[in-house]
């Protein structure tokens, strides 16, 4: 299925986005240059959703990398996914865009509640799973093959056959998330997208978090005012209490620079 998407990025935003995650341009998109812009990219930007709770104006796909390059700050899935989307575009790949239900407690939420992509390089005979913008994903990408686990430093990923001709994604055994086999555009998660910012219901207004993992295999969470740490089998958890030195944990751990913090951790603090 051919589907149109928007212009390709500038050179001058690429090489913004290549900086921002400090990788270099691979001369052809391969396997390996895919594993090393996934693994810069899940390390360098966070998942977070600071701006749904300050009520800040957000685009997805092309309209997230503002955000995510010049502000150098994270997103979701739709922001992180769809700015990955359109960097893999300008350099080569063959990539697609996939809806799925995240898995939360067993039970799948609502469908196109996430985006993934699935992406061809030129020396693979199957594609790759690639999500950055998942708090709980893989580091690297998947081999798009059902049946088989693979290791990960993030734990055992497999993909499986679903009803429908979907696929499941879990890690360590348990549900993820469900994708659709067929490509997207961009412009298909608008709706959801509203939905997200808008809703009561919305998991991104219910909770406030900011995370990355760390070189190491460990995590960094800052969820409200409460950050945890989990490094070489320990786990530390701290509770902030003043307004300057949660920014700080933004700044320092997260790279986040913020000038104003969500009203729910300012009245805790």
């Amino acid at each position: 299925m051919t589907l149109t998407h928007g212009p390709l990025l500038d050179e001058q935003t690429v090489a913004a986005y290549l900086r921002r995650i400090g990788a270099r341009r691979p001369d052809e998109p391969t396997s390996a240059a895919l594993r090393d812009l996934h693994d810069r990219h899940v390390l360098t930007v966070p998942f977070e959703n600071v701006d749904f709770h300050l009520r800040e104006p957000m685009g997805i796909g092309a309209g997230a990398i503002e955000k995510v390059v010049a502000r150098r700050r994270g997103g979701t899935c739709y922001e992180l996914n769809g700015a990955f989307f359109e960097l893999l575009r300008v350099l080569g790949f063959d990539a697609e865009v996939l809806a799925g239900r995240v898995a939360d407690g067993g039970e799948l939420g609502p469908i196109i509640g996430h985006m993934a992509l699935r992406v061809r390089t030129t020396d693979s005979p199957d594609p790759w799973l690639v999500d950055v913008g998942y708090g709980r994903g893989a580091r690297l990408p998947l081999r798009w093959v059902t049946g088989t686990p693979q290791q990960d430093p993030h734990g055992a990923f497999e993909l499986a056959e679903a009803p429908h001709g979907d696929v499941d994604l879990l890690r360590d055994g348990r549900l993820q998330y469900r994708l659709e086999d067929r490509p997207r555009l961009v412009a298909d998660f608008e709706t959801m997208w509203w939905w997200y910012q808008h809703s009561p219901e919305s998991p991104h207004l219910r909770n406030l978090y900011c995370t990355i993992p760390t070189d190491d295999g460990g995590r960094a969470t800052l969820s409200g005012t409460t950050l945890t740490v989990r490094e070489n089998g320990a786990k530390l958890t701290t509770v902030i209490e003043d307004e300057d030195e949660l920014r700080e944990t933004y700044r320092a751990r997260f790279g986040v620079e913020l000038a104003d913090l969500p009203p729910s951790v300012r009245s805790a603090s």
